[in-house]
């Protein structure tokens, strides 16, 4: 289902019930992830945003990597619903897109643009804070639910090294995804008195 921008962007919701049924085939979701990277804006055009795509057994082998790290982190008595979570949450799910931004392309903007230099790290977060949030909205109009997950950088040298990913890459999100198979949490707002000004 196609909304419009507006609609699609009220419709996201995070998912935490995610299942295996195929929504979108490889090819569709590539093409998803090509759209992201093609379109959302970077500063200075830098396109400093690296994305990769898990399916299938990649994509349990990631979430085994997460409960391998977490393991001898977690007290035993805690990690039994550590576990529950990833394996219901976001192992059960049909993928993971794995955000990532080039530190070397970081790098070279600081040197080229030297005035700027403090800011590029920040618009960095903003790059990868935009792809989050348009692949996240292009899968929840494609039918799939997902949700954004933070267990870098403790997985950060395991998934490099199982990947084979450069080391100028340095791993911000992690959004698994699938069919959602039970409703999300209802959203809650706070109020916009003192959140938006508007002078005329």
């Amino acid at each position: 289902m196609e909304r419009n921008f507006r609609e699609a962007m009220t419709h996201r919701r995070t998912y935490y019930r995610l299942g295996k049924r195929e929504i979108l085939s490889h090819q569709e979701l590539h093409k998803l992830m090509e759209t992201a990277l093609l379109h959302v804006p970077s500063a200075f055009n830098s396109q400093s945003a690296r994305l990769v795509l898990l399916l299938g057994e990649q994509h349990d082998r990631l979430w085994q990597i997460v409960k391998d790290t977490l393991r001898p982190l977690v007290p035993a008595d805690a990690f039994v619903k550590t576990e529950e979570k990833i394996d219901q949450a976001f192992a059960s799910g049909y993928g993971t897109v794995l955000f990532y931004e080039d530190q070397d392309t970081v790098k070279q903007l600081q040197e080229q643009f030297p005035l700027y230099k403090d800011n590029f790290p920040t618009f960095s977060e903003h790059s990868t804070a935009m792809h989050q949030f348009a692949v996240w909205t292009m899968l929840e109009d494609a039918g799939l639910g997902a949700s954004l997950q933070h267990y870098n950088p403790l997985i950060d040298e395991a998934v490099a090294r199982e990947w084979q990913l450069p080391a100028s890459w340095k791993l911000t999100a992690q959004m698994p995804f699938g069919s959602p198979e039970c409703k999300p949490d209802e959203k809650t707002f706070l109020p916009l008195d003192g959140r938006l000004k508007m002078f005329e």
